[in-house]
């Protein structure tokens, strides 16, 4: 090995590092270490002058490993590599030591911080000394996309790509493409219908030449890495031949059974075992409801076979199993409302005439089970007072804690929507915070005020039908605190909107799981970076969209889906990328065939040769996780750029630390 010349570079990072770190004293003591040939400490080292003075250094004292001594590498470590690269030194040869999230931001005690950043730096130099030059994995993109999920964010991503001649794969579980938002009536602030402004996206989704939809189906299984990912997706079976379907309507017309709570009608209907979800579904194509169809539980029927005229129906059909090719995919899995009925006090489910927000939803709209008109349960009646309710199951430690962004212009639209239709009606909207942050949110907002909606600051703590007058008699009681006047009220009123909140799939962590991801705390999927890279994951060419990584509205949704295409269109435009080459090996002279680490690898990147009795690391799989080398009896399993030698080395330096001067400086055991 050539003799190690190391440079040492301490960051300042403005005062986040300096004001507990005494910066200049670690580095005045990093450059009288062994191996260190030059040390300095700059104000931030990620800035451009910052890169220029490691460039400059390299080359004057001709420098072999680099030493960084800044903030987190997740941020960074790209940019420091870079400056090398440009020096002519191999990137692999650097090394950043974390000196900010691990030391700075989590002590006060300033000299304690010191000599942690003296004994983090120390490890990172006897480190450095022991790396090897790499070289990065050259990978072909396949530029097929998978985007699963066919809401508003789905079909946006979709959409984006597609008019990019690039081919899309979009898988949606449901019937019919469309999402959550095919179910509103109107949308804030501009109050455009809904359905005006989705329908001809889902048109164009259906008729474009480089999508493939796929409604109706699920992702089952997904292996492979960035530009290469093998997806297994089951095509669940309609029993509907759509090569001969017209979606003519005639055998949804002549099923003789209607007798299924309609999802798409939040339950305020029912709807044909032979069915399309709404109107202006894409795929046309009708679906055959196999758990309520009298055929399939008793063999008798077939009236929509017997009357279709295309002999469109199959009750023979079977789940198909397909296999995809894809170099990226996009996740919009969208969200679930807040079930109301976990909160009892608020009677959803035991007062008929208490609605939940997707309810009030349907019942407006034109095409919904009332024909737009709103009635109380009875189907009739005409509410003349109605409460709306903010936040159910939204900024609420006993439930979600964070907000959901939307509700608070749910409810605005809401209360116009009463106004518009019930002029007589009074309306009441209890809220925590009024929260109106979007394009012309305020706007509307204070086109309530003018409209005559009344507006009380405070949680709702009960509704009840407990009646202490002869005016709340037959109505339903909300009591509320206002805390603007501090006083406790009591509203009676003929209905009761639940403004319910945003959450998480619940089946968000399998999909995680299935797609290598991870989710927060609420069941969203985790980010790369909250703020630099929101559309991105841990799990390189996987990225995120939409509600599926927080709550959001259409518009934010929107926007995040084709940010999301952007990523992979970029990716897909590159052709071939290069991947970090921190990767595992297996020496096969010494591995036993024990198959330990077959069955521990995350993302099945070993491969077991039964001739040989030897097991392979598949190198493009492996993500350097270290899970096996960790594993391996017998050492057989080397990580690199994390040798036996390099860890070793670095506990040493971390576990040194700096005596008195009078002890001449000597390193001793801490």
């Amino acid at each position: 090995m050539n003799e190690a010349r190391v440079g040492v570079y301490i960051c300042h990072c403005g005062t986040n590092i300096a004001k507990t770190v005494d910066v200049e004293e670690v580095a005045r003591w990093a450059g009288e270490q062994l191996n260190v040939v030059v040390a300095r400490a700059y104000k931030f080292m990620c800035s451009s002058p910052g890169q220029t003075l490691i460039e400059d250094d390299i080359k004057e004292y001709k420098l072999n490993r680099i030493v960084v001594a800044a903030c987190s590498p997740l941020m960074h470590e790209r940019t420091f590599h870079s400056a090398c690269q440009r020096a002519g030194l191999n990137p692999y040869l650097c090394e950043m030591t974390n000196i900010r999230e691990h030391n700075s931001w989590i002590t006060d005690d300033k000299v304690s911080a010191t000599l942690k950043a003296k004994a983090l730096v120390n490890g990172a130099v006897q480190r450095v000394v022991y790396h090897r030059p790499l070289e990065q994995l050259p990978v072909t993109i396949n530029p097929h996309t998978l985007v699963v999920g066919g809401g508003i964010t789905g079909i946006s991503a979709a959409l984006e790509l597609a008019k990019g001649n690039h081919h899309v794969y979009l898988v949606e579980r449901q019937p019919s493409i469309g999402g959550h938002m095919a179910q509103l009536d109107k949308t804030f602030p501009t109050l455009d219908c809904a359905a005006c402004i989705l329908t001809p996206m889902m048109v164009e989704v259906a008729e474009h030449p480089h999508i493939t939809l796929l409604s109706y189906s699920e992702v089952e299984d997904v292996e492979g890495i960035i530009g290469d990912f093998t997806v297994t997706v089951r095509k669940k079976a309609r029993y509907v031949d759509e090569e001969l379907c017209t979606g003519c309507g005639i055998c949804e017309e002549k099923c003789p059974l209607k007798v299924v709570d309609h999802e798409f009608e939040a339950g305020l209907g029912y709807r044909k075992v032979v069915y399309r979800p709404f109107p202006q579904a894409i795929p046309k194509y009708p679906v055959v409801d196999r758990e309520n169809c009298t055929y399939f539980k008793n063999g008798k029927c077939k009236a929509c076979q017997l009357f279709c005229p295309t002999e469109a129906i199959d009750f023979e059909q079977e789940d198909e199993i397909l296999t995809l090719q894809v170099g990226n995919i996009i996740l919009a899995t969208g969200y679930d409302l807040f079930d109301a009925r976990r909160i009892p006090q608020y009677g959803y489910g035991r007062y008929p005439n208490v609605f939940t927000s997707l309810e009030f939803e349907r019942m407006v709209n034109a095409a919904g089970p009332t024909g737009g008109k709103i009635v109380l349960r009875d189907g009739v009646t005409k509410p003349q007072s109605v409460a709306i309710i903010h936040c159910v199951g939204s900024r609420d430690k006993n439930y979600n804690a964070y907000c959901s962004q939307v509700c608070c212009m749910v409810s605005l639209k809401f209360a116009h929507l009463v106004h518009e239709r019930l002029p007589e009606a009074e309306v009441t909207n209890f809220y925590i915070d009024m929260r109106t942050p979007g394009k012309s949110y305020e706007e509307f907002y204070h086109r309530l005020l003018g409209e005559g909606t009344h507006f009380v600051r405070g949680r709702v703590a009960e509704i009840t039908t407990a009646a202490q007058t002869a005016d709340e008699e037959g109505k339903l009681i909300v009591q509320a605190e206002n805390t603007l006047i501090g006083k406790q009220q009591r509203l009676p009123v003929d209905m009761v909107i639940l403004s319910a909140g945003l959450e998480a799939r619940h089946d968000a962590r399998d999909i995680s799981n299935r797609f290598g991801m991870g989710c927060d705390f609420d069941g969203f999927f985790v980010e790369r970076h909250p703020k630099l890279d929101p559309v991105a994951t841990m799990t390189r060419g996987v990225f995120i969209a939409g509600a599926c990584q927080g709550p959001k509205d259409i518009p934010a949704a929107v926007a995040q889906g084709a940010a999301a295409a952007a990523r992979v269109a970029g990716l897909v435009n590159r052709g071939t990328i290069l991947l970090n080459p921190v990767r595992a090996s297996i020496d096969g002279a010494v591995c036993s065939g024990c198959r330990i680490c077959n069955n521990l690898c995350p993302y099945n990147a070993i491969t077991f040769h039964a001739d040989q009795h030897i097991s392979e690391v598949v190198t493009a799989m492996c993500q350097g996780c270290g899970t096996c080398v960790a594993a391996c009896p017998s050492a057989a399993i080397t990580g690199s750029q994390f040798t036996n030698d390099q860890v070793m080395s670095q506990i040493e330096g971390l576990l040194w630390d700096l005596v008195p001067a009078k002890q001449e400086d000597e390193l001793v055991i801490a």
